[in-house]
């Protein structure tokens, strides 16, 4: 069965999707529309249901599935969908959200696995064991929740694959730069963003909570350090755990950005760099997947706003993990 991004540019469609998110607005003329975010297994877009009545607005909620017709086009370089028809899936159809939900490309067990061998190679005991305590705390949403509700690895399991991949460029790293703790930088990486299972409301149909709002994920999972050091009886003020904070803290780089210090230790400004390539180019390969040989991808708003070049050159072979 095709998929939405199995249709190209101009082409008429006719498919279930999933409500990402659904947004009453008016127009400039003071008629109400609906905005849409549809998505399925192979990405989101864009669409607007004109004219949309009360009736509308109170049936197509997020988390809903939907029959659409209609046509993939785009506008201001950005993939769009023009609806022709559009209403909830019936009894005896695909109606299911999970079945529409994007998942990361590597399964849970060999993200477990992954997980299990950095964990194994944080030889710091405090942290060894902090991490171990979090982790059996949180790992049922770990794997199962997004890293963002929008940008980069939205999806279900997003946040471990992002994890995971940091902590592959983390031991190449580590393998060039003997100055770096491998302890505390692995830990760093494993606990940055675990407290978004907390300020994220899950994969399907994806809010911020009340928590996430108010406090974000830096703030919990410092917080959650604290926890775990009372409960395991570590001295908070020991060296280590000073310096994991540290790393959690400052991951996001600068003040403005959300963290409340800067990094000021090597862990730390290596763990802001790597969270920053894959998180960029996690944006540009969801970008360049919807954009066809030759063209340009829309406009990423999280990265100033620019577009990417999708090339035509003849794939390389990568050479095996």
């Amino acid at each position: 069965m095709k998929k939405l991004y199995d249709f190209h540019k101009e082409e008429q469609l006719s498919l279930f999707l999933l409500i990402k998110s659904a947004e009453e607005k008016k127009t400039r003329n003071n008629k109400p529309y609906l905005a849409f975010v549809f998505q399925d297994t192979s990405g989101e877009i864009s669409a607007n249901f004109w004219d949309a009545t009360p009736d509308d607005v109170s049936q197509f909620k997020p988390g809903q599935v939907i029959k659409v017709e209609g046509k993939r086009e785009e506008y201001n370089g950005s993939p769009q969908l023009r609806i022709k028809n559009l209403r909830l899936a019936q009894e005896g159809e695909p109606s299911n959200p999970d079945l529409y939900v994007e998942r990361a490309p590597i399964n849970k067990d060999k993200m477990v696995e992954e997980f299990n061998q950095a964990i194994f190679d944080i030889t710091n005991a405090n942290l060894n064991r902090i991490v171990r305590f979090i982790m059996k705390k949180y790992q049922r949403d770990f794997f199962l929740s997004p890293a963002a509700k929008k940008n980069h690895h939205a999806y279900l399991g997003g946040l471990a694959f992002h994890t995971i991949s940091m902590l592959k460029i983390a031991r190449v790293i580590v393998s060039s730069y003997e100055e770096i703790s491998p302890s505390l930088l692995y830990a760093g990486i494993i606990l940055h963003d675990v407290a978004k299972v907390v300020e994220l409301s899950g994969p399907t149909a994806t809010e911020y909570t009340l928590e996430g709002k108010l406090i974000g994920h830096i703030v919990l999972i410092h917080d959650e350090i604290s926890k775990a050091c009372h409960e395991l009886k570590i001295d908070e003020s020991h060296e280590d755990v000073l310096l994991l904070k540290h790393t959690v803290l400052s991951h996001h780089g600068e003040l403005e950005f959300g963290s409340p210090v800067r990094p000021q230790i090597p862990e730390a400004e290596v763990i802001h760099y790597i969270d920053q390539i894959d998180a960029k180019m996690n944006m540009m390969q969801s970008a360049l997947r919807k954009t066809e040989p030759g063209d340009f991808t829309e406009r990423i708003w999280a990265m100033d706003n620019r577009s990417f070049y999708k090339n035509t050159l003849k794939p390389e072979e990568h050479p095996s993990d």
